[in-house]
This record gives C-alpha cells, structure tokens and sequence, in this order.
C-alpha cells in the first residue's frame, strides 16, 4: 500500500478533528498542503505596534498591543439586580491610537488576572461601536511574555505572521497549526522546472514555505512571495497555453470571403468609412478565420466603439463562404436589440429567400426562450436547412434541439456572463469546431486578460467612430446638496424639451418583498449611510411620474418584465415615444438608442466602477452630446464618493478598470478564474505583478510547446493537478 504523500495528509489526522473541522468549514483547509499554501496576511514586529486608528468596522482583526490601563466595574443587570453584574474594561494602545476592549460576567475573571498595565499581548475579535468608540467585546487573547520556553518557541524570529483569520479560528491557533505541520514543507514538489527556478534566482518551493512561515528577516518574506507569485502565475499560465496549444491542434474549415459575395455588397451599403481600428482589427479576423485550426479571439471595444459592426463583418464573411454564424447575447432584451440593429444595418441582404430580398442576401433569424412554438420551429428549421446564415439568440442556441447545416463561427457577446462550458456546447455545434470571436465592452488590462482569457489572442478597438459626442459627467451630492438633485431633473426636462431623451438607472426592482430575516436585524451605526434599501425603478418611476418630471412619458424596464414587454417598451423607446425609461442594469450592454442623451444613476455609488461606465456608454451614442449624473448619498470623504468622482473624471474604461481592480480585492476580479476556490491567486497581485505575469507567459508557452504532455515536469503536472481537476482542464472557469 502506497503511503499518503506528507502534503496530502488530511488535517484531521495531523491536528485532531476539532480543529481541523473549523479549518475545513471556515477556510477550505483540508490537507497539509493546503495549510502550508495558507499565508500569512501581514507580518508584525516585535517592537512595532498595529495601528489602532486604521481598523477595519465589522471585520475579524488581529492586533498587537499594549495595556494601557484594566478596569473592573459592578453593574445590576435581570441576573444579577443587587448590582453583581461585572464588567472588564481594558484599554490597549500601540503609541498611535487607542481600542477599548470588554469582558462581561464570569469571563472577566482570568483576563483580570493576566491584562496588567504594561502587559504585551495580541488581540483578536470583531470590531464594534459603542457610544461612538471602535471596541472589542470578548476578544481572545495570547500574551506575549517572550520568555517562557514555549512563547519563544511558537515566537521563533522577530517577525509574527499574522494570518487569514475567522472567529472561530484565531491567527495564533493557526500558526501553532502551521508550526506543527511546517516539517512536512521539506517534502513540497516544486512546479518550477530547475533551469526557470535558476535562471531567474528563486528560492526552491521548500525554502519559499519556511520563509513565509517564519522568517527572521524582511528580505525572508520578499524572497518567498516572489518564488509563490511565480508558482501562482506559471502554473495558470502553463494550463492556459495548455489549452491554446491543445484548440491549435483542432481542424477547422478555412472561411475567406468571396471577391464579390455579400461582405463586398454590405461594406457598399455602408453610410460611414471604416475607422482605422475597425480596418486593423478586421483583418486580424479574416487572417484567423483563413486558418485552418479554429480562431480564439478577444475583441475588447470601449463601449460604443463599433464592434458589434466588426463582428457583423466577420459574420458576413463566414456565410460568403459558405457556412453560418450565431451570435450568443446574455439578456433576451439584448439579443432582440442585436437582431433589430443587425437587420438595419444589412436592409436588403438580410431578405433572402424573401420578396425584395437582394441575390446575395441570407436570411438573419432570432432564437430565444420565450419565442412562441410556431416562430421557434420555423428559426430551427431555417438553421438546419442553412436557409438562416445568421442567428442571433440567447443560451436557447445551446439547446440539444437546435442543429446547424454548417456552423462556421460563433460570436460571444459579454464574455463574462458566460463560463467556457456554455462556449464549447455551441462549439459542439459545429461539423468541425466552428472559429470563436468573444466581445466585451468591459476594458480589461492586458494582465488580466493574459490572466482570465490566457486562452484568447486578444484585439482591442479603442478608438470611437466619427460623429460620436463626447460625455459629461458629473457626481451629485444628494445628501449634502438636494438642490443639486432637483436641477438633474431640470436638465433631464431641458433635454426632453430639445427633442431628446433620457435614462434613469436604479439598483433595484422595488417589487421583492423584504426578507423578514435581514429585517429584524439591528444595524450598526456604521450602516447609517446605507440605512435604506436601494432605491427601486417602480418607487422611481411613480415619484417622477408624479413630481419633478410631470407632464414626460415615464416607462418601466428592468429583468423581470415578460420579454414581449420589455421589447414593447424598448421599441418605443428607440422610436422615440417616450421621454424617460426608467430601467435596472437590463440596459448596460448593448442598447443602442442614439437619441437619449442623458442619464440619471441613483445611488450610483451601489454600482461598481465598470458597470458604472458601461452603463454611461449607453447615452451620447448619437452627434448631441451625452449627459450623466451620478447621485448619491455617500459623503464627501467616503471611498465610494472617491470612486464615483473617478468616473466622472475620465471616460478611459481603461484607466477605470485599473481603478476597479486596485479598489476590490484580486479574488473577486477573477471570480473564479480558476476551477474552485482553492486554486484562486493568493500572493500574485494581477495588476501590480504584471512583469511576472508575462515573463511567466513566455516561460509557459516555451516549456508547453517543447513538451506539451509535460513528460519532463512531473512536479509541474502535479500543481496543475491541484489547480484543475483533469476533466476541467479546458474549462478554466470565466470570472
């Protein structure tokens, strides 16, 4: 019988089952490798103090601190009337800033023997309000004497790692833990091929363990974050160029465009020349989809840049030679409108088989869940029979029953609401695998598209067409300002009164009922600001209906709307039959109506910073120039208004989501970037740490294509292992 290798010991057997269930439950720990690849956050010194002033409301913190004074006082209370009742008040202060910590009742007994004045220790509890003072209530504690022989022995080095924490499971219980497993680390399997690990001077995996754990020096700490980040960026980077190398390998059947077919006839139609991005972008997708092995390309555009024009060219191209296209929208609202826009824009061409119709014109079909029996038989029948050479749908084209004559390509707008198995059951689709092309109007650094679409080429169009205006935006203070609100409505009724129209956006429905749970719940001061519940689209609607914008058509659009509604309300809002549509995030991608001119965000600040310039991409889309005011209550000093001023300081999506990443923790920027969350990047920061991102994406694809099978890395395929799961290799799940 083989034995367990060291690092993949479970827990339990190592530390006992009560703590490794906590372990396992509060911070998916479960083997001693994970514990091991569990770092510490920060790292405190011995004669260096946390700053008490900077800590976080209604998180689990760990401090170190000094006893400034202990209190015992007797109170009444119900259990105890004759005034028994005993409170512990010690304060603690590291030279900055001051924390009050309590203990009540019979807990007060040992912490009043042990927290003497002038006693060293670390704290560690949630930080609460109490008559307007940060406190501890009940934290736990560990003195540190620093002379008994277990204190120095758990203490060991002048650095005392302070890490990921939960109130089950203090930082110091999980040192202790890592102390006892920390021997195990000599037995690491290095993912890093030697002449890598050499070549650019990284400590062995071995070393990088011990030094996070326990070093004695700074330079101990330095050295071993950058041999993890390496670990963290190599290994992803090799299963990306993994599953690059593995796609090249596919057949796909070469689309060229006829001389004279259907592109030639839509690009004559054309009322506008091309701009030099769309050009250069074009003809990287005709060189891809000339290929014989399928295209995977990244098309980012700013919002309102003409991709969606770029990728119709592309379409085109496919169905000249001889094969189909589909287009896949998240919303239904969206692929209505992709339907609408992309009929317009071909006029004759998209009538074949029709009256009217021009010789070369194909037939442009519309597949969505909520489409009637009758309607939904006829598109099928058009894709099977490849009367339709193009169609544009939602997740109904991922359906077993939908079947394609010869789908060619296959175009995926807003790539991040779709993970990659959705993409390749339409792949699935195809005779051979048809080419990919993904949009996103989302700006992405390079980074992190090197990171979360490694297995994208990328193309990037950040240049507007002519005749698009430019957009001002400003923040309004509606708590501090309420005059300035009631002259957003102004505006908006001045923009109306020129003929043009606008959008209201809010975070909310307004039909849910309140949840009797989180209704009951106390809140915090700290949750004054956010008192309320987001303001909704009915209460909305009605209140300027009724008010500040009597006398304009008002409409309602948000999600949960019967889809012949909500494409009711947006046809006469494109035609211009109404003044204002109040509406949820449902309007982000996509809607085009180059008349509406301004929009209103309430509470913008419950938006984050890309959804916030997305949204803000939908007005100034024609030659008036576009308005949006972003309202919130936040005040001025707050990291929400800093947020919203930085939006309206710049209309570079690239420059916002660098913002965006540096702002949210690099978790959630990835989502889960990786399949589950135990291979999720701890020490790589993708936006700071982009130089080690590509040099590790260089490595990676040299080390792949002179081995693709990894043969010669047995190290590196077992961290590949643990990162992916064998079946989910080419399923890196979409952040």
């Amino acid at each position: 019988m083989d034995l367990v290798p060291a690092l993949e010991e479970p827990l339990k057997k190592v530390l006992g089952p009560p703590t490794a269930k906590v372990m396992a439950e509060h911070l998916g720990l479960h083997t001693v490798g994970d514990l091991l690849h569990h770092y510490p956050r920060r790292y405190e010194e011995r004669g260096q103090l946390t700053h008490l002033a900077d800590l976080p409301m209604d998180e689990h913190v760990t401090v170190v601190a000094m006893v400034a004074d202990a209190r015992l006082h007797s109170f009444a209370s119900a259990k105890s009337p004759r005034g028994k009742g005993q409170r512990l008040e010690v304060t603690i202060t590291d030279g900055h800033g001051r924390l009050q910590l309590v203990f009540f009742g019979n807990g007060v007994h040992k912490p009043h023997k042990e927290l003497l004045p002038g006693t060293r220790a670390m704290f560690a509890g949630k930080v609460s309000v109490f008559n307007r003072r940060l406190q501890l209530a009940h934290p736990a504690y560990e003195l540190l004497r620093g002379d008994t022989e277990e204190a120095v022995e758990t203490w060991a080095g002048a650095l005392i790692p302070l890490y990921p924490a939960t109130a089950k499971l203090e930082s110091w219980k999980i040192g202790k833990a890592v102390q006892t497993v920390l021997p195990s680390a000599q037995e690491a399997v290095d993912p890093l091929p030697d002449s890598l690990r050499e070549g650019r001077g990284l400590v062995s995996l071995p070393e990088a363990l011990l030094k996070i754990h326990r070093p004695h020096t700074k330079a101990d700490i330095d050295a071993a974050r950058t041999r993890l980040k390496w670990d963290e960026a190599f290994v992803l980077q090799v299963a990306l160029a993994r599953r690059r190398h593995a796609d090249a390998q596919l057949p796909a059947v070469p689309r060229r465009p006829a001389a004279d077919g259907l592109l030639s006839a839509f690009d004559d139609r054309l009322p506008f020349t091309l701009t030099d991005g769309q050009r250069k972008v074009s003809a990287e997708i005709f060189d891809d989809l000339a290929a014989d092995h399928p295209m995977h390309r990244l098309l980012q555009g700013e919002v309102g840049s003409g991709k969606t024009l770029v990728a119709l060219r592309a379409m085109l191209a496919v169905v000249d030679a001889g094969g189909q296209a589909a287009l896949l929208a998240p919303t239904e609202v969206l692929a209505q409108q992709h339907h609408r826009s992309v009929v317009e824009m071909m006029g004759e061409l998209a009538e074949g088989g029709m009256l009217g119709g021009a010789d070369r014109a194909t037939k442009v079909v519309l597949l969505t869940g909520s489409m009637g029996t009758a309607a939904r038989r006829q598109a099928l029948l058009d894709l099977v029979t490849g009367e339709a050479g193009i169609v544009i749908g939602t997740h109904a084209l991922i359906e077993d029953k939908v079947r394609f004559h010869d789908l060619g390509l296959v175009v995926v707008d807003e790539q991040h609401r779709f993970g990659v198995e959705q993409r390749d059951a339409l792949r699935g689709k195809g005779k051979q695998p048809p080419h990919l092309l993904v949009m996103t109007a989302t700006p992405i650094p390079r980074t992190v598209a090197m990171t979360v679409f490694g297995d994208l080429e990328t193309s990037v169009l950040d240049q507007l067409p002519a005749g698009r205006s430019p957009i001002a935006s400003h923040v309004v203070p509606a708590a501090d300002k309420p005059h300035f609100l009631a002259r957003a409505w102004e505006r908006v009724r001045e923009e109306v009164a020129n003929g043009h129209q606008a959008y209201v956006v809010c975070p909310r429905i307004g039909d849910e009922d309140e949840d009797p749970k989180k209704a009951g719940r106390k809140k915090s001061p700290e949750d004054e600001a956010e008192k309320r519940p987001p303001l909704a689209v009915l209460d909305v609607a009605d209140h300027l209906a009724k008010g500040p914008l009597q006398g304009l058509t008002v409409e309602v659009l948000h999600g949960r709307m019967h889809p012949d509604d909500k494409d009711a309300v947006m046809r006469r809002f494109a035609a211009g039959d109404t003044d204002v549509l109040v509406a949820t995030t449902v309007i982000e991608v996509g809607v085009n109506v180059p008349n509406a001119t301004a929009m209103v965000i309430m509470d913008a600040d419950r938006f984050g910073v890309s959804q916030l310039h997305q949204l803000r991409g939908r007005v100034g889309r024609g030659s008036a120039p576009g308005l949006c005011l972003l309202v919130t209550e936040m005040p001025e000093a707050s990291p929400a208004r800093q947020r919203l001023g930085a939006v309206a300081a710049t209309l570079d999506g690239f420059e916002l989501s660098r913002i965006d990443l540096e702002q949210r923790r690099e978790g959630d920027v990835l989502g889960q970037a990786q399949s589950g969350a135990r291979s999720s990047l701890r020490v790589l920061a993708v936006i700071e740490d982009e130089e080690v991102i590509e040099q590790a994406r260089e490595e990676a694809v040299a080390v792949v294509e002179a081995d693709p099978e990894l043969t010669a890395h047995p190290g590196l395929r077992t961290a590949l292992d643990a990162l992916v799961d064998e079946e989910r290799e080419q399923y890196l799940e979409k952040g």
